[in-house]
């Protein structure tokens, strides 16, 4: 079945409004905004959901529900991006090495670029499993790994991670992650992020406004359950304010629609 398309134009690339020359002074909000997103990376975030928003199941098991389309539609968000960050609980359940096959590493290649993007994890408590599949993979093929952590790490898990990654542990109980994207665009070069969850994170990331794009796929499934996941995880909690999405993008693949949206800055 052939896609349809629904496009609109938004902008520049990384969504970011400029100042046109002779017009008047940005309000002060407007341009904090501005400066936010020089000092620190685009963030696009991607993710799969149900028809009725569910994003897995009560059990937080890995599930595979979305067809092969959506596997490549993963794939191409991570050849745009110079990092892709996920947090430490959808590591762990899906065990992903976040890697790219070697035709789209040789994309990556020809225009100049790493053949594949650094691997960010990120964890509160830093007890994250050195045996898991992403440390098992070579640096130099699928990308190098840093963890952003805090001093909750415990020593153990310190001592067997630092042979596999490039630790960054702060003083917080918790890591900042806005000053987390400032590093990795201060130190690394890193411009554009991929975020592949999972929803505490995104969650995290939307209320601080550190969110630019969501690629959302709809499948053509139900689950159902108030105990199963959405986007934002299972807080009943209301957003501290409600986040307005503007769509750039519409196709629809099979039984399968992909849907990218910019998200719009408080001003």
């Amino acid at each position: 079945m052939k896609s349809k398309s629904r496009n609109k134009v938004v902008g520049d690339a990384a969504g970011v409004p400029t100042k046109k020359s002779g017009s008047r002074r940005l309000p002060l909000q407007r341009e904090r905004n501005i400066r936010s997103r020089i000092s620190r990376p685009f963030v696009s975030a991607t993710f799969a959901m149900t028809v009725d928003g569910k994003i897995t199941t009560r059990d937080f098991g890995p599930v595979d529900f979305t067809s092969r389309e959506d596997k490549l539609h993963l794939f191409r968000q991570r050849v745009l991006a110079d990092a892709v960050l996920i947090g430490h609980s959808t590591l762990k359940r899906d065990n992903v090495r976040l890697g790219l096959p070697d035709d789209l590493k040789a994309a990556r290649l020809k225009r100049g670029r790493i053949q594949a993007p650094l691997r960010v994890i990120v964890s509160n408590e830093g007890k994250i499993d050195s045996q898991l599949k992403i440390f098992r993979s070579n640096p130099a093929k699928t990308g190098p790994i840093l963890i952003f952590s805090t001093k909750r790490m415990p020593r153990k898990f310190r001592s067997q991670l630092r042979g596999v990654a490039k630790l960054h542990l702060s003083e917080s109980e918790d890591v900042d992650l806005a000053e987390m994207l400032r590093s990795l665009r201060r130190d690394y070069k890193v411009r554009r992020v991929a975020c592949e969850g999972g929803p505490i994170l995104f969650r995290s990331l939307l209320e601080l406004g550190l969110v630019d794009e969501l690629n959302l796929t709809i499948a053509p499934y139900l689950f159902g359950g108030a105990d199963a996941p959405t986007l934002t995880g299972l807080s009943k909690e209301f957003l501290p304010a409600s986040v307005h999405c503007i769509m750039t993008d519409m196709r629809v693949v099979g039984d399968e629609c992909f849907l990218t949206y910019r998200i719009k800055k408080k001003r």
